[in-house]
């Protein structure tokens, strides 16, 4: 490369990068909830007037599109959908969302410091070198850090409120660690929800217990209808 070039390589290498950046901080939305009685795994209490969903994001279709892969640093993601038909505000300030699993085994949702132990790596701090021809010297690319995209993470795809006004759905992801579970970790699991109050009286509904199954691959279903 001529040497009168390399201003211009550099130029253009430090465009690009600005713009792999700029596509990175692009907004990311979850897809709208359904009223959680639309959901194949759910648990409705009839008298209170409160159905709550899961919805494990174990397929491309219903994984959420997350800055950071969650589910293959072995935490289980669950969008947890909560439609209140009822007259009466709810809380979810003291609600207990734990996965439970075949054997009992009880497993509280990640916390962004479980998510950052697991998912962190050293070259997030020490960066990318990328060599350029002599005499420039090589460029060095911070990552983001990784909390930070946890929290972005969260901030966009966790529960915007913990308050579910009457005649309305709110929903949110939360992570479970289960890279110790045997495969298939979702079967004969289920999802416990204890301590979803009313808002005003701070009573306690009944524990929901939503049965979760491993969600069903569309081409499978394709193909076994197919024969």
């Amino acid at each position: 490369m001529p040497r009168h070039w390399l201003p211009l390589a550099f130029a253009a290498t430090l465009v690009s990068l600005t713009m792999i950046s700029a596509r990175a901080e692009k907004p990311r939305k979850p897809k709208p909830a359904l009223p959680a009685g639309h959901y194949a795994m759910h648990d409705a209490h009839a008298e209170e007037q409160v159905t709550i969903a899961a919805e494990p994001g174990d397929t491309r279709e219903t994984e959420p599109n997350t800055r950071l892969d969650y589910y293959h640093h072995g935490f289980m993601p669950l969008r947890v959908i909560v439609t209140n038909d009822s007259d009466q505000a709810l809380t979810l300030d003291d609600a207990r969302i734990h996965f439970i699993t075949a054997d009992n085994t009880v497993i509280p949702a990640a916390t962004d410091d479980d998510l950052q132990r697991r998912l962190f790596a050293l070259k997030s701090v020490a960066g990318t070198k990328i060599p350029m021809p002599a005499p420039i010297p090589s460029i060095t690319i911070h990552h983001k850090p990784v909390d930070k995209q946890i929290l972005a993470d969260d901030n966009d795809f966790g529960f915007q409120t913990t308050t579910v006004a009457p005649h309305t759905t709110v929903s949110g992801y939360l992570y479970y660690d289960v890279r110790e579970l045997d495969d298939p970790v979702l079967e004969k699991a289920q999802l416990e929800l204890r301590k979803v109050r009313y808002a005003a009286s701070n009573k306690a509904l009944e524990t929901f217990e939503i049965p979760l199954k491993p969600t069903a691959d569309p081409k499978a279903e394709k193909s076994d209808a197919a024969k």
